[in-house]
């Protein structure tokens, strides 16, 4: 069985070798590695045994998918269970989570699974228009197609109306009475549906410009900031003042930098010490008391590009 260091080195190369810009690895966090290829924004998770992730990782992973428009995904080899297996979408507090060849297949040949693990077993979600352009072909009610499958008339209504799941066996017999395929694809790649984030005021002078404060305990990074009213500028990602030291700032830039680059985000130091100049290396530096005299976003943002100009 793989190490863990060595499946995330795996996931690293094979997100590269398909065009993905990946940032460093962070195993120490709410997630592990980010990457994108155009338009598309992936966080990644990775654990031997998925059970291993808490509640608390799980829900900062999610919030933050969600500030970058980013598909939360994780990766593992088994459960409590046994060994996950491919093909398969499992969960861990509703983030999807598969198996590294289940990745390949998706970001290689574009094959998206099917097949959900839940309590009772495996199941798929039906295609319902399929089985109504059947029923009108063949012009068959509701009630014959249910007895052919072996279901009764109110479940194959919530097949063809989406309500349901099916076992796989059910759309196995489907299948073969329609003669076409039935499932639908689970699409882990696509943008996910936005979920409510809850904004703290960590950082007051921030909120009062407009922006959503996501204060962080397992990042590289001590908070990211959204517009609340707009998608159009991208998020802010911050360090803020904690009393460190100038040596340690310049390490945690770093990061800072990489991960930004990769989510298209606004890197920033917002601290109060005087000594520290205008910037930390590329990252632009803004004083706790400049931000209070702020009276939009636009002069913060105005400044964050000047002093990364400079």
């Amino acid at each position: 069985m793989l190490t863990r260091s060595q499946m995330l080195q795996n996931i690293e190369n094979l997100l590269k070798s398909q065009g993905f810009k990946t940032s460093d690895i962070y195993e120490q966090g709410s997630f592990d590695i980010v990457a994108r290829k155009n338009l598309q924004i992936l966080l990644l998770k990775t654990f031997l045994n998925i059970d291993s992730i808490n509640e608390h990782n799980a829900h900062e992973m999610k919030q933050l998918a969600n500030i970058f428009l980013a598909s939360p995904i994780i990766i593992g080899e088994k459960s409590r269970n046994g060994i996950l297996e491919d093909g398969v979408v499992y969960e861990r507090y509703e983030i999807p989570t598969i198996t590294f060849e289940t990745l390949k297949n998706m970001i290689i040949y574009g094959e998206s699974p099917e097949i959900l693990a839940d309590r009772g077993g495996y199941f798929v979600k039906i295609d319902g228009n399929v089985i109504k352009q059947y029923r009108e072909e063949y012009s068959m009610s509701l009630k014959d197609l249910a007895s052919l499958a072996h279901v009764s008339r109110a479940t194959m209504y919530k097949y063809e109306n989406g309500i349901v799941r099916a076992n796989t066996e059910t759309a196995m017999i489907l299948e073969e009475i329609l003669n076409t395929k039935v499932t639908l694809d689970i699409d882990l790649l696509k943008q996910p549906q936005n979920e409510e984030v809850k904004y703290s005021d960590d950082v007051k002078d921030l909120s009062k410009l407009g922006y959503g404060v996501l204060s962080t305990n397992k990042s590289p990074f001590d908070a990211v900031a959204k517009m609340k009213t707009s998608d159009k500028h991208s998020p802010l990602m911050a360090n803020v003042e904690k009393n460190r030291n100038e040596k340690t700032l310049k390490r945690m830039a770093i990061p800072l930098k990489d991960l930004s680059m990769v989510t298209t985000s606004e890197p920033v130091f917002i601290i109060n010490n005087d000594k520290i100049k205008e910037s930390i290396g590329t990252i632009p530096v803004i004083k706790s008391w400049e931000l209070k005299e702020f009276e939009n976003s636009k002069e913060l943002l105005k400044m964050i590009r000047e002093r990364k100009e400079n």
